[in-house]
């Protein structure tokens, strides 16, 4: 599907085209989710002589090309390695296979290690014939400043709020579009998945405040939970029993964004809600695969089914880590 805040972006690149301005380096800049690495992929496209449409499009494959390089963090790692862009490197200094030309997309470029960065200072200085280098930042911030000051910045801002909900309406007409765009800080392509979340953080607060009224299954809930991922459900819980927290601590029923029933919150102490937290927390801080998740979450679900009575302040954070990873202590 087109992407239609774009449009002014393919205009302005397609006049630099016409009048033989394109920069040997460019940097899309822009929130996650506003379609940066769509505008690379077209301009890639389109340099190389590939077919493109008017705009550049949501959910495209990334061209397959000779005169091509994607450059991306490994699966296994967060930052692109400075053999990476050696390589890349050693490919730009290439003649072009099909005679038009190579093109390079680094995204993020704010993955780049401080080696990577300067293994690449040369070529955006003096990129050899007509190479064009796309470099992608989500966070400006974390770009070393030598390679900011070395391409030629497009920013692409999220569309006015109508635009945005236009278009996600044509992908899923009716969903809860209007509150994902919020979430997503107006970036249509990230309230795609935000729009995921909202509706698992939905069926996980009804089963939460379903175990706080005394229904329903720990064991078969955290075997649910287990699916969605420890990550997520972990940070969900501690958002939510924070919120619940300053809901308690103000003397007030609901707190923005809170998905805990009052009448469950009713039935949990204070005290026993910041134990709660610091478990929850501590366990945020471990990395994965260094606890149980089915027999962890099934430890915090229980506790908050029998109303956190056997949360206990004196013990040891990781006495408590222990005993929910091992599944010690609990009863179902």
């Amino acid at each position: 599907m087109e992407i239609p805040w774009l449009s002014r972006f393919a205009e302005s690149w397609q006049d630099r085209v016409a009048q033989g301005r394109v920069p040997h380096a460019v940097l899309l800049v822009g929130p996650p989710g506003v379609g940066k690495r769509a505008a690379a992929r077209w301009i890639a496209s389109s340099t190389l002589g590939l077919q493109t449409g008017a705009l550049p499009t949501h959910a495209g494959e990334i061209p397959e090309h000779a005169d091509l390089r994607w450059i991306a963090p490994p699966e296994d790692k967060e930052s692109i390695g400075i053999e990476q862009i050696r390589g890349l490197v050693d490919h730009m200094s290439l003649t072009s296979y099909e005679g038009g030309g190579k093109v390079a997309v680094i995204e993020p470029a704010n993955a780049m290690t401080v080696n990577a960065a300067n293994s690449l200072l040369k070529t955006l200085e003096e990129p050899p014939g007509d190479a064009v280098l796309i470099l992608i930042a989500d966070k400006i911030g974390k770009l070393p400043a030598t390679i900011f000051s070395r391409c030629q910045r497009i920013d692409v801002a999220p569309p006015a709020e109508e635009i945005g909900l236009a278009w996600l309406n044509q992908m899923q007409p009716g969903a809860a579009w209007a509150d994902a765009l919020r979430v997503a800080g107006g970036a249509p392509i990230a309230a795609l998945a935000a729009l995921e979340d909202l509706e698992t953080s939905a069926l996980m607060a009804r089963d939460l405040n379903a175990l706080g009224r005394g229904n329903g299954s720990a064991i078969e809930i955290a075997a649910r939970w287990n699916k969605i991922g420890a990550g997520f459900v972990l940070n969900w819980l501690s958002q939510q029993v924070k919120l619940g927290l300053i809901a308690v601590s103000a003397g007030r029923d609901r707190a923005v964004g809170l998905l805990i029933d009052e009448s469950v919150l009713r039935r949990m102490d204070r005290r026993n809600l910041f134990c709660y937290l610091d478990i929850i927390n501590a366990l945020r801080g471990q990395p994965g695969g260094s606890y149980n998740v089915q027999l962890t979450l099934e430890g915090l679900l229980i506790d908050w089914a029998s109303g956190l009575q056997d949360c206990r302040q004196d013990m040891p954070l990781d006495g408590m880590n222990l005993m929910l990873a091992s599944g010690q202590g609990r009863q179902g």
